[in-house]
């Protein structure tokens, strides 16, 4: 375990890292009393974080909060794309980007995306939500993953989006995948699966991510794609990450993972946990490698 909030009663979740002038940001997402929020931490190693700012929640869409970031420089650019939070079914995602990695502009048209319209036709395996964002490039556009649930509000899936790097990434810009990218077909991951976390390496994009709801364990998974819409699972009858032993600061669950490549050309998986079935979080990393097209914890 490397972070938490203890003045926010242990809360820390949802993790996503970069680095910009010399040092890491995390932006995770945090309790901020009484409802969600997106808290920025830094560091100048990337593994021991200190809280420096909270985004502020100042349109509309954030009023009843926000979670759960996924982040990616470009230019020189921090692009941070987040979930609103508390609204079922209409939960979207909204963009805003900085120089600094700390002052975000919010984009005006937010939210910019969710697989219902003003965005487009509402797919018949969606309830038009979207939560948890995370983006790589990829072939030249900007892939958008992001997960959603079905009509009946039960399964947990993932979804698609792209927009064109020459654009702004505002709501006019993407272009829904009219398929899901992953669902639930493994024992493991129960009826769950989420919080996408994108890596390309080697002309594919690996897609990491969680199986299972929070604390039922979560879990954490793998899939593969020559195209970044259709993956071919990696890990079958075992996850990537199982969640710790009885009594470790994980007992609860390995989940919501992100995983990122440090400009020195290591890999590291960051991700959250809990001992206490949720009453609690705290957020840790692992460093990954690859052997044979497949990754592995070192």
């Amino acid at each position: 375990m490397l972070y938490t909030n203890p003045d926010f009663g242990n809360f820390a979740k949802d993790p996503a890292v970069i680095e910009l002038n010399g040092y890491y940001y995390l932006y995770h997402s945090i309790f901020d009393d009484p409802t969600l929020n997106i808290g920025i931490s830094r560091s100048a190693d990337g593994d021991s974080f200190e809280r420096i700012a909270i985004l502020p929640r100042t349109q509309e869409c954030e009023q009843k909060g926000i979670g759960a970031p996924g982040a990616i420089v470009l230019d020189g650019v921090v692009h941070l794309f987040y979930q609103t939070y508390g609204n079922g079914k209409l939960d979207a995602i909204c963009h805003a980007s900085s120089t600094d990695g700390v002052n975000f502009v919010k984009d005006e048209s937010n939210p910019i995306l969710a697989p219902r319209a003003p965005w487009g036709e509402m797919p018949a395996w969606s309830c038009g939500r979207a939560i948890d964002a995370d983006v790589c490039v990829f072939n030249g556009k900007l892939i958008l993953y992001f997960a959603t649930r079905d009509k009946e509000f039960k399964r947990q899936i993932v979804g698609a989006a792209w927009a064109p790097l020459t654009s702004d990434f505002s709501g006019g810009s993407w272009t829904l995948c009219p398929d899901i990218v992953l669902e639930p077909t493994l024992p493991w991951e129960q009826t769950c699966i989420e919080a996408p976390a994108a890596l390309v390496r080697d002309g594919k994009v690996y897609l990491f991510y969680a199986g299972a709801y929070n604390c039922s364990p979560q879990l954490i998974g793998c899939a593969v794609s020559e195209d970044g819409f259709r993956f071919e699972r990696l890990f079958v009858d075992e996850p990537l990450l199982r969640n710790g032993v009885p009594g470790s600061w994980n007992e609860s669950e390995s989940g919501h993972p992100y995983i990122y490549e440090a400009n020195d050309g290591r890999i590291w998986l960051y991700y959250q946990g809990s001992p206490d079935k949720g009453k609690t979080w705290y957020l840790s990393r692992c460093e990954v490698g690859f052997a044979d097209g497949k990754p592995y914890i070192k």
